[in-house]
C-alpha cells in the first residue's frame, strides 16, 4: 500500500449536463422543465478571519509567487520528451520543495485569507430554502401517498460542497441532498453486492414481497400481494412495486428517479412556495434536478436517492454512473459519511478554521480536465485527520494550502490515492460504517493512472492547470 503521506482518495464527480428550455404544463403554477445547457456549479462561504493574521506586503506577495514559479520549474523538468534523467528531475524537484518551504515560512502575506478575495454567497438562504422544501415535499408524500406501494422517502440528508461549506463558484450553485428510500408496506429491500470486481462497489436492490395477511389469514379487506389472486389484485388496481419501478425483481434507478420527478412536479402545486417561486425541472436520468427562481434569485438542487446499508451512513445510491451502467445498478456512495465528517471537523476546529477556504480556493483554481474537485476534497480530508486542528487557523491558510498541493503532487507521482472512508483507521468511530467497510483494504482511487499513461498525463495536466490558476489568483487577488 502507498504511504499515508502520499495517499488520499478520489471519486470523479460525474454530472449530467442540461440542455434547451421547454416549458411544460401549467405555466401559471410556475412549473416547467428545462433543457438549457449549463454546468453544475457551487458556491462559497465566508470564513471568519483571525485578527492577527499575517501582514500583507510586497515581499510576501513576491514570496508566494516564487512558490508558484518553483512548481512551474517542476512542470518543465517533468514534461515528457525533455531528455532529462529521472534522478536529475527528482533532485531538482526536491530542491524546489526545500526552497518553497523556506519561502512559505518567511513570506506568507501573498497567500493570506485577507488577500484572496473569493466571492461570498448567501449560502444560508439557499440551504434553508432547499431544506424547507424537502421537508414540505415529504409531508405531501406522507399525507397523500403513505398508503401507496411506492418507495417511502425519509428525511433528506444534506451532502455535497454547498452544504459542506466549500463551494468554489458563485454561479450555478447546486444544493444536493440524499433521500433515503424505505420499502412500502408488504415489501422488503435486500442489497446484493455486484461481484464483478470493478473498483467501484455496486449493489442491486432486490425487492421481495411480504405477507400482509393478519395472523396468516387471507381477508378481502387487506391487500396481500403474496397470497391474493392476481385477478383480485388487478380489480383493486393497486400494483406492487415490482410492477411499477422495478426491472424484473430489482429496483430500477431510472424509473425511480423519473417517478420522483413527476411527484415533485405535482406536489409543487400544493405548496405555498409555488405562489412566489418558479420550479424548473432539469433533465437527469438518475436523480431529480430542479431550479427555483424568483426575479434575479436562482437556486439549483439535486435529489439523489439511496438505500441505506443497515444502520450505517453508507448507501447504495443513484448518483451519476459510468456510461453503460445498467439501470438496476446502485453504486455505493459515502457522501453522507463524508458530509458528517465535515460537520464533525467544524464542531472541533477553531472558529476561524481555514480548511474550507483552502478547498474553496484550490477548487476554484482548478482548470482544464484530469483533476476533479473531489480529488482535492479527498486530499484535504486526509490532512484534516493527520494535521492537528489547532494548526488550521486563519494564519495557517498559506501553509495548509501548500500542504494540499504537496500531498496532491505526491499522490500523482506515486499514482496512489487511498479512499478516505473505506479501510481508514482514523475515520471517526461515531460515524457508523458497515464492519466490512471499516476493515477493508483501502482501494487505490488512482489505480487507473498506473495502467493508462494517457490518464496519468491528463491528471498531471490538471495539476499544472491548478498551479497556473493559483498563480493567476496570486497576481490578481481574486
Amino acid at each position: 500500500s502507498q504511504k499515508e503521506s502520499c495517499s488520499s482518495n478520489t471519486e470523479e464527480e460525474e454530472e449530467d449536463k442540461v440542455g434547451g428550455e421547454k416549458e411544460i404544463e401549467n405555466d401559471d403554477a410556475n412549473v416547467e422543465e428545462d433543457n438549457k445547457d449549463g454546468n453544475e456549479g457551487c458556491s462559497s462561504v465566508d470564513i471568519k478571519e483571525e485578527d492577527n493574521v499575517v501582514n500583507e506586503g510586497k515581499a510576501g506577495c513576491n514570496g508566494a509567487k516564487d512558490v508558484v514559479r518553483n512548481e512551474e520549474k517542476w512542470e518543465e523538468v517533468s514534461a515528457p520528451g525533455n531528455g532529462k534523467d529521472k534522478h536529475n528531475v527528482e533532485d531538482k524537484h526536491n530542491g524546489a520543495e526545500e526552497d518553497k518551504a523556506r519561502k512559505i515560512k518567511s513570506n506568507q502575506g501573498g497567500l493570506s485569507v485577507q488577500r484572496i478575495q473569493l466571492p461570498v454567497m448567501e449560502l444560508e438562504k439557499g440551504c434553508w430554502l432547499i431544506s424547507d422544501l424537502m421537508a414540505k415535499l415529504r409531508d405531501v408524500f406522507d399525507q397523500g401517498l403513505s398508503q401507496s406501494f411506492y418507495p417511502v422517502p425519509q428525511e433528506a440528508i444534506r451532502v455535497g460542497s454547498a452544504f459542506e461549506g466549500w463551494s468554489p463558484w458563485a454561479e450555478d450553485s447546486v444544493y444536493q441532498v440524499l433521500v433515503a428510500l424505505s420499502p412500502p408496506a408488504g415489501h422488503a429491500f435486500h442489497l446484493e453486492l455486484d461481484t464483478a470486481g470493478t473498483p467501484q462497489r455496486n449493489f442491486w436492490v432486490r425487492v421481495e414481497l411480504l405477507c400482509t395477511c393478519p395472523r396468516g389469514q387471507l381477508r378481502e379487506d387487506v391487500l396481500c400481494f403474496l397470497h391474493q389472486p392476481e385477478q383480485e389484485l388487478r380489480r383493486k388496481g393497486e400494483p406492487s412495486l415490482l410492477h411499477t419501478l422495478c426491472s424484473g425483481s430489482y429496483l430500477d434507478v431510472q424509473k425511480t428517479a423519473q417517478w420522483f420527478c413527476r411527484f415533485v412536479r405535482v406536489a409543487w402545486l400544493l405548496l405555498p412556495q409555488s405562489r412566489h417561486w418558479r420550479l424548473t425541472l432539469l433533465p437527469s436520468s438518475r436523480s431529480c434536478r430542479f431550479q427555483l427562481s424568483k426575479g434575479q434569485e436562482s437556486f439549483k438542487a439535486e435529489m439523489i436517492f439511496g438505500v441505506r446499508r443497515g444502520d450505517s451512513d453508507i448507501f447504495a445510491g443513484s448518483p451519476a454512473a459510468e456510461v453503460g451502467t445498467p439501470s438496476t445498478t446502485w453504486p455505493e456512495t459515502c457522501a453522507v459519511a463524508e458530509a458528517k465528517f465535515f460537520r464533525h471537523i467544524s464542531r472541533q476546529a477553531p472558529r476561524d478554521s481555514c480548511h474550507c477556504k483552502c478547498l474553496q480556493l484550490l477548487s476554484r483554481c482548478r482548470l482544464g480536465v484530469g483533476l476533479s474537485s473531489y480529488t482535492l476534497k479527498t486530499v484535504l480530508m486526509h490532512l484534516l485527520s493527520s494535521v492537528p486542528l489547532t494548526r488550521w487557523r486563519g494564519r495557517d491558510f498559506p501553509q495548509r494550502t501548500m500542504d494540499i498541493l504537496e500531498r496532491l503532487r505526491c499522490s500523482l507521482e506515486t499514482k496512489g490515492l487511498q479512499h478516505f472512508v473505506i479501510g481508514n483507521e482514523r475515520f471517526p468511530t461515531e460515524i457508523p460504517l458497515p464492519s466490512d467497510l471499516r476493515l477493508a483494504e483501502p482501494p487505490n482511487l488512482l489505480q487507473q493512472l498506473a495502467s493508462d499513461p494517457d490518464a496519468h498525463a491528463k491528471a498531471l495536466q490538471g495539476y499544472f492547470g491548478l498551479v497556473h490558476g493559483l498563480k493567476q489568483v496570486l497576481l490578481s487577488g481574486h
